[in-house]
């Protein structure tokens, strides 16, 4: 209860601060909304992730959860009824200067980035973070980091779903003022392992740990 508590309260808050457009979802709900971009790489990637992750919150969490996917450009007012936006795919990305703008005050309203490399944005995505956030780094989370261990315990930091360039996962965090406004998580793709089994034929425990994984991303990020 005490949890459900907290998570409500940043909810409301950061729908207070932010200056929410119209028909925003309730105070209390939570909702993972996708960003799409701009340059040519595929921000609809994986059809199935954002629906199973939503079910995996509601059967092994008390987070009231409203089953939809928003996907919203940066430029979009809806953009800020969303506490947690999610970006995943392949390729590259690019954000014209207006969204930049727009991203950045999202970030300094409190709002939440998961950025899933799913193959081949990690340069275009350092490139855009940087000029949305100038002021701030990327920086590698030691395994200690809360994020690994907020709800379920992954003492070897991110797990690995699939092997990509077979380099060991790492999650990156960004900073504003302490606190963490973008989650990177690089040659792990927590994104795909949240995909319908037949997809990609993961393994059920490669699945479970993306989950398990994403529902500590997420409750790191309202609770924090």
């Amino acid at each position: 209860m005490a949890k459900k508590l907290i998570i409500t309260v940043i909810l409301s808050l950061f729908y207070l601060s932010a200056s929410v457009a119209q028909d925003e979802p309730a105070g209390d709900t939570f909702t993972i909304a996708r960003l799409k971009y701009g340059g040519g790489g595929d921000w609809y990637w994986g059809s199935s992730a954002i629906p199973n992750m939503h079910d995996y919150l509601i059967e092994h969490t008390n987070i009231n959860v409203l089953k939809d996917e928003p996907k919203l450009a940066p430029e979009d007012n809806r953009l800020f009824n969303y506490p947690f936006i999610f970006l995943t795919g392949h390729g590259n990305i690019k954000f014209t200067d207006e969204q930049v703008a727009k991203l950045r005050r999202y970030f300094h309203a409190g709002g939440f980035l998961f950025a899933n490399d799913s193959y081949g944005l990690d340069q275009s995505l350092r490139r855009e973070l940087k000029r949305i956030l100038p002021e701030s780094e990327l920086v590698e989370l030691p395994f200690d980091h809360e994020i690994f261990h907020c709800y379920y315990d992954f003492p070897n930091g991110l797990p690995k779903i699939h092997k990509h360039d077979e380099k060991a996962p790492r999650g990156y965090g960004m900073f504003i003022d302490g606190r963490m406004a973008v989650f990177y998580a690089y040659e792990s793709d927590i994104g795909d392992g949240w995909e319908d089994q037949q997809v990609h034929n993961d393994p059920p425990e490669k699945r479970e740990a993306a989950l398990k994984m994403g529902t500590n991303i997420i409750i790191y990020a309202l609770t924090h």
